[in-house]
């Protein structure tokens, strides 16, 4: 009996290495792009926004109202969520990673050309809070397209180191948004820096949009939606059985990334604050000192993701959560010193503890859900997550550490360590392996009706 050969691939279909590469460094261009607008608005919220948008309040008031429309970008994040998690899981994973680097590039470069209060007066502030909206719409569906399509490409046994790559696309983000606030803080004085020069880094955000989009039309569908796709099985309505079918594994999701967000935030964003006001640090030294950590960050990803391939994700992101438990306090302790060194020193710390965690989620949440609703899934879960985590704690720490009068922030440190112990036990609750290939009949990557993931 003569064997029949395989047909070959249609010529547009690159051999599977060649599309993995092409979709993690899509996924990593775009979750860089899309995190640099986001942490750049963090950062100029902490920092410059309130007295160019907010000026008729006292400076405590005008950072809190810069910092609550921080955090409108955050309630606007579930939103994304369902908008590109039904994008997704309708029309595929490629889609979305274009239409979200749009959203979000845009709206970012659209901040850097809005006039001031003083020029639009109240106009100028609900243009900002509407862009903000926009911003936090796209980044609502950027990190879980990037990691589902990275994971369902990726080989078995590497699927968290290769979804770690666009994983460290936050870290770098912020490091260029940082890094950028950074120079122009030294390079202009600071009364240019508050008057324009906070302008530059926004609108540099156009430039690096369009390459993200440019590395993200090369990159190839997933072959698990393929295989959904061709066979018929993709769901009617992805939101409506994520909500029917999943919604207890959606808030252990939640409970499990909010934690995350909360201690990244801390680090990252209500910190310049506080060392600003409370400490009185340099902005520019602290600045500096948390662009250092988030660049050990970056490198710190794969590593951790590594670890989580060898030793299981669920084990891995327990431990993490036990690490960022007991860095808190120590991270508190050592912003007393008033010390830019120790800023620096303890942030990196916290950091490095929120990696162990961080570094596995693109492979560890994506897991958790059927093929069919995996980016609702993702998207959703995650997203609920960051909004608690990360839109809440910048304001929540801000009044707590009032309330905590000077010295150590002690009620900061009680608010962290309990969300932590919350992460913790979500992660017990969770299970430790599911299938990540099509449904069972589907053709789908070498290999994956065998594996589970950890």
């Amino acid at each position: 009996m003569t064997a029949t050969a395989r047909p070959p691939a249609p010529p547009d279909v690159p051999p599977a290495g060649q599309a993995l590469n092409r979709v993690t460094l899509a996924g990593l261009a775009g979750t860089v792009v899309e995190f640099y607008d986001f942490a750049l608005f963090a950062t100029a919220a902490a920092l410059v926004l309130g007295p160019v948008y907010f000026p008729a309040a006292d400076r405590e008031t005008a950072v809190l109202a810069s910092l609550a429309t921080l955090a409108t970008g955050f309630l606007a994040r579930p939103l994304g969520a369902l908008l590109f998690g039904h994008i997704g899981d309708r029309a595929g994973r490629r889609a979305v990673l274009l239409g979200t680097v749009l959203t979000t590039g845009g709206a970012t470069f659209a901040m850097g050309l809005l006039p001031g209060h003083d020029r639009l007066g109240v106009t100028a502030t609900v243009l900002l809070v509407v862009l903000r909206l926009i911003q936090g719409i796209g980044i609502g569906g950027e990190w879980t397209a990037a990691v589902v399509l990275a994971s369902e490409h990726a080989p078995p046994n590497r699927r968290g180191l290769w979804t770690s790559l666009p994983q460290t696309g936050p870290a770098i983000g912020f490091l260029l948004a940082t890094g950028a606030l950074l120079g122009c803080s030294a390079a202009l004085g600071p009364e240019e820096f508050r008057d324009w020069g906070w302008r530059l880094p926004f609108l540099g955000a156009g430039v690096l949009t369009v390459v993200a989009f440019l590395l993200r039309s090369a990159a190839v569908e997933s072959p698990v939606f393929t295989a959904l796709h061709a066979e018929r099985r993709l769901s009617r309505g992805p939101v409506r059985q994520v909500l029917r079918d999943h919604i207890g594994r959606v808030l252990l999701v939640t409970g499990a990334v909010t934690c995350v967000y909360a201690v990244h935030y801390t680090a990252t964003t209500w910190s310049l604050a506080y060392a600003d006001r409370a400490l009185g640090l340099e902005p520019a030294d602290t600045l500096l000192a948390v662009t250092v950590a988030m660049a050990v960050m970056a490198v710190a990803t794969p590593f951790a993701a590594s670890l989580g391939d060898r030793y299981g994700r669920r084990r891995q992101s327990l431990r993490g959560c036990l690490a960022m438990a007991v860095g808190v306090p120590l991270y508190l302790g050592l912003l007393q010193t008033r010390s830019p060194a120790a800023f620096a020193v303890a942030s990196t710390g916290l950091l490095l503890a929120v990696v162990v965690v961080l570094g596995v989620q693109g492979a560890f949440v994506p897991s958790l859900f059927p093929a069919e609703v995996r980016t609702t899934g993702t998207a959703v879960s995650y997203n609920l997550g960051a909004v608690l985590g990360g839109g809440l704690t910048p304001l929540v720490n801000a009044w707590l550490a009032v309330r905590s009068g000077s010295g150590l922030p002690w009620a900061v440190a009680v608010y962290l360590v309990l969300l932590c112990a919350v992460g913790a036990l979500c992660l017990l609750r969770l299970p430790a392996a599911q299938r990540l290939g099509p449904p069972p009949g589907a053709a789908g990557p070498s290999g994956e009706r065998r594996h589970r993931a950890r």
